[in-house]
């Protein structure tokens, strides 16, 4: 018996006048979701609880069985452990963006222009957070460079009093004066921001940047708080070798804490850009290897509701629908049994630009035991059946036992 979870961050969404009223899944053209969906159990789940954030954390746990309530410890730290950071246990984590403000005087006056900086390259962004590290590492602080966009912050002895701190692709466009940590514990915090902004303002990276037509990372931007990760084992859980196939570090992270194995797949970027073929053959690999149970994650539907690209989110269900699934479905056949969950772990509406704990829709195909569906997979056709899983980390088990 082998498992896929095809998980689409972000995939559900609102219907969008631009698509005559339809939501992305709705205009998209995806005949093998659609062919699932005809022979699946087709629902709704309630993959974050209304008292928390809708974020990727709180939502990929849930889906993968991990109760929020229990195992939630913060964003950063399943972004720490995934590129190498042991952090103690006095350690407070944080997510560092490298993202592009505006250029008035005063930092508090400044807008959020793009919360990644045009999806800035890693190899660059290594070169600015090791250039910021030069002034800013210390005993008490230390940076870490990830992937693109996303790095850590590690504050020694910190703590986790310091008011709100907003993720950044909550307010893109936005100006900041609102949302800057204004709590006596985040000052430091805040002087950091402050000072990163005239670091990198006319660093040659940027430089080089802005003249190829980029946007420059001028700043970085602290968030996403937390303290050491602790998940049960996925395998003690459920009886089952499972893989985790990511482009990010948060989806790295949680799989390296879980006890799965974490698989690169080379060109794999978090963007429409993405190797999606790679990331089918890769779990199809860890199948044929052994493993029962392989977590693709793509994170290409959220960056695009993110940035309001709606004909690119149209496009990144097609790609996964025909340049995943597609592969997924032709291989696994050979196996006398298996099922595959399709589920996006949060919408991630265009009109709102950020995420919503609203429920999503969710597809269950199991081949022994194909049952009469829906037409189409969407999140209108899921609410009709009228199946419901309102409690979000009880759908795994509901997946994996049928």
């Amino acid at each position: 018996m082998k498992y896929v979870v095809l998980l689409c961050d972000g995939m559900a969404d609102y219907p969008v006048e631009e698509l005559g009223g339809k939501t992305p899944m709705q205009a998209a053209r995806k005949p093998y979701m659609d062919s699932l969906a005809k022979k699946s159990q087709v629902g709704l789940v309630k993959t974050v609880a209304d008292h928390l954030k809708p974020g990727s954390d709180v939502a990929n746990l849930s889906v993968l069985g991990y109760d929020p309530a229990v195992y939630y410890t913060g964003r950063s730290p399943l972004e720490a452990g995934s590129i190498g950071i042991d952090m103690k246990p006095t350690d407070v984590s944080f997510r560092c963006n490298l993202v592009t403000l505006s250029d008035e005087p005063e930092y508090a006056d400044k807008t959020i222009l793009d919360y990644c900086a045009d999806d800035i390259s890693t190899e660059e962004a290594e070169i600015l957070i090791k250039y910021l590290a030069e002034h800013f590492d210390s005993e008490e602080f230390r940076l870490y460079s990830g992937v693109s966009y996303r790095h850590c912050l590690i504050w020694n002895n910190g703590t986790l009093e310091v008011g709100t701190l907003t993720p950044p692709h909550d307010i893109t466009g936005k100006p900041i004066r609102e949302y800057i940590p204004t709590h006596p514990n985040a000052a430091k915090l805040y002087d950091m921001m402050v000072k990163s902004y005239d670091l990198l303002k006319n660093h040659p990276v940027n430089q080089a940047r802005v003249a190829r037509g980029q946007r420059p990372a001028n700043s970085m931007w602290l968030w996403g708080e937390g303290v050491r990760a602790q998940l049960s084992p996925f395998e003690e859980k459920y009886g089952l070798k499972g893989s985790m196939i990511s482009a990010v570090d948060l989806l790295k992270g949680i799989g390296k804490f879980s006890g799965m194995h974490v698989v690169h797949v080379e060109g794999a970027t978090g963007y429409i850009d993405t190797n999606f073929e790679g990331k089918a053959r890769a779990a199809l690999k860890e199948l044929a290897d052994g493993q029962d149970f392989v977590y693709i994650h793509v994170e290409a539907p959220d960056e695009c509701g993110h940035r309001h690209e709606i004909e690119n989110k149209v496009k990144s269900i097609e790609y996964i629908d025909g340049r995943i699934l597609k592969l997924l479905l032709e291989d696994m056949e050979q196996y006398d049994d298996y099922s595959i969950l399709v589920v996006p772990d949060h919408p991630t509406p265009l009109a709102l630009r950020t995420h919503t704990n609203d429920p999503v829709p969710f597809l269950i195909y199991r081949k022994s035991k194909e049952c009469p569906g829906v037409d189409c997979f969407s999140e209108e056709s899921a609410a009709a059946t009228g199946l419901r899983v309102d409690t979000g980390h009880l759908l795994m088990e509901k997946f994996i036992k049928g």
